[in-house]
């Protein structure tokens, strides 16, 4: 839901200037609070590492006494200023060039641009960026991949310390430990298999299923819109939104890339954006995931919406348990807004559009066009401006309140939202391990076939390139491998339940105490590198 607020919002005053491009500052955070040490090797805090042996729902964080015990911390001092010899985001040198740093290395991805299985809408997010992360946590073979990576041609003098570091999933003992299980026990007829897009395929009957309900959701609207046809295909749009888009613009709906590239499209057709869905929800959430200065998710709701307490209170955040429900509908009109921003600025706010393409860009407006067309327009001309404003009006608040709903509460309860969890460097951090402890899960098998694996929100954090059909699966595998380190493992049983722990986190982020954010290194001469 925070993602979708930005009708609503100003640019926060919770997000540290470090996320801004040159030319563009943003407002800094007050640091007035103790540093909590991160458990990694941060240069930055102070203190010790912090003993999260014991696990629960209390609060306590769970890395295991022994993890703790090896994590050094330096003293604290001020933030450190990288200096470097160039902006490559201005440079002439490297304009044009499709470069990108993977641990520690500078790439140019030409040669491979139209090669990637996966597809260069796909590879496009890397451009411009360190892409470690998403890369790591986008292939289930990553010994593979990092070798084809490691062929691509190196960029000599590129100044790759002006590029801020990715977190590295490979590095992830827990990460790597699961993700072997993965490709053993959930796809056991081996590397070949998974080659060929395995773990992309088995949930061909579930698209299918969405897709007829839809095509029969628009038609019924079509013959007659109105309040009640209006709403069904609401509910539709949501379901297409939750499944079928969002596993498509992940890469893995289907083996074929055009497949995939074509149905992440009916994110512009429900009235979205794929291009600023791919940018914001890949580059910025889920790399970053519940972190106050890189997760859009979590800052895009500010004034009206506090998701964190080291965000600014407000005297009406007390208030916002209760009239966040009435903000619910109003998530597809902030989609609106915010997708026509992002074109004009190039920057969906939590990441910035370094690889859009214009034919990227084009769609944005062409789903517009699409979109409205379809929903407003024909209705009107063949029955009349009031039976197509009614069904306007409900589809966006069915839709709005079944996407709100499901978004939310995967990453806003009091579980998975420990401070500590997310302080400190991003690139210094266990990602695996972040990725746990910022999620939660809810249902079983009937909410991963609704909502295209978002209920087990642990498994798509962790595996977001393959298919949902398959999370069930390996939640069994995640949920051991956590038990085993003592790592908290998040689950609710119905969404009903984990709703009403997401209300009362929401009423205690709206009395909370500010809490300060820890300073994070500073790029001299670049405002605008950290996205």
């Amino acid at each position: 839901f925070p993602h979708s607020i930005h009708m609503l919002k100003s640019k926060p005053a919770a997000r540290v200037a470090l996320s801004a491009r040159a030319g563009r500052s943003r407002p800094r955070v007050a640091l007035r609070a103790p540093v909590t040490p991160a458990v990694a090797q941060c240069p930055f805090a102070s203190g010790t590492a912090p003993d999260r042996s014991q696990s629960g729902r209390d609060g306590s964080s769970n890395v295991t006494a022994q993890a703790a015990a090896a994590a050094t911390v330096a003293p604290a001092s001020e933030p450190e200023q990288v200096t470097f010899g160039g902006d490559p985001w201005e440079d002439e040198r490297w304009q044009g060039v499709k470069w990108t740093v993977y641990r520690g290395k500078a790439y140019d991805m030409t040669p491979f641009y139209d090669a990637h299985p996966g597809g260069n809408y796909l590879l496009n997010l890397a451009i411009g960026r360190d892409c470690t992360a998403l890369f790591e946590s986008s292939h289930l073979r990553a010994e593979v991949a990092a070798a084809r990576v490691g062929r691509l041609p190196v960029l000599e003098g590129f100044p790759v310390e002006a590029v801020p570091p990715s977190p590295r999933p490979n590095d992830s003992e827990f990460y790597n430990a699961v993700r072997e299980r993965v490709r053993k026990e959930v796809f056991p007829e081996g590397e070949k298999a998974i080659a060929k897009g395995a773990h992309r395929s088995g949930g061909n009957w579930a698209v299918f299923t969405i897709l007829g309900t839809a095509i029969a959701g628009i038609a019924m609207y079509q013959a007659a819109p109105g309040a009640l046809t209006g709403a069904f295909l609401g509910l539709c749009g949501a379901w297409i939104g939750l499944t079928v888009q969002h596993c498509a613009n992940h890469g893995a709906l289907f083996r074929t890339v055009w497949l995939n590239q074509v149905f992440g499209l009916m994110d512009d057709l429900i009235g979205g954006s794929s291009l600023m869905w791919r940018y914001h929800h890949q580059v910025s959430h889920h790399i970053h995931c519940n972190d106050v200065v890189m997760d859009q998710d979590v800052f895009a709701g500010m004034p009206l919406l506090r998701f964190d307490k080291r965000l600014p209170k407000q005297p009406f955040h007390k208030y916002q348990h209760i009239y966040m429900w009435a903000l619910l509908p109003l998530m597809q009109i902030a989609f609106q807004i915010g997708d026509i921003t992002a074109l004009f600025t190039r920057d969906t706010d939590g990441a910035k559009l370094h690889g859009a393409t214009n034919m990227e860009l084009a769609t944005v407006v062409l789903g517009k066009i699409v979109h409205f067309g379809g929903l407003i327009a024909i209705p009107a001309y063949f029955h009349g401006i009031g039976a197509a404003l009614a069904g306007t009006a409900a589809y966006i608040l069915v839709q709005g309140i079944v996407l709100a709903s499901t978004f939310a509460v995967s990453h806003n309860v009091d579980e998975a939202k420990l401070v500590e969890d997310t302080t400190g460097e991003p690139a210094e951090r266990d990602w695996g391990y972040q990725q746990l402890r910022t999620s939660a899960n809810w249902g079983g098998h009937i909410g991963n076939f609704f909502t295209g694996g978002l209920n087990l929100q642990v498994e798509h954090h962790l595996f977001p390139a393959i298919h949902f059909v398959h999370y069930p699966a390996i939640a069994k595998i995640v949920e051991e491998e956590a038990n085993k380190r003592g790592f908290h493992y998040a689950s609710y049983r119905t969404l009903p339940e984990i709703l009403v722990s997401y209300s009362n986190f929401m009423k205690e982020m709206g009395v909370a105490e500010q809490e300060e954010v820890e300073p994070r290194r500073q790029f001299a001469g670049l405002a605008g590198a950290l996205q």
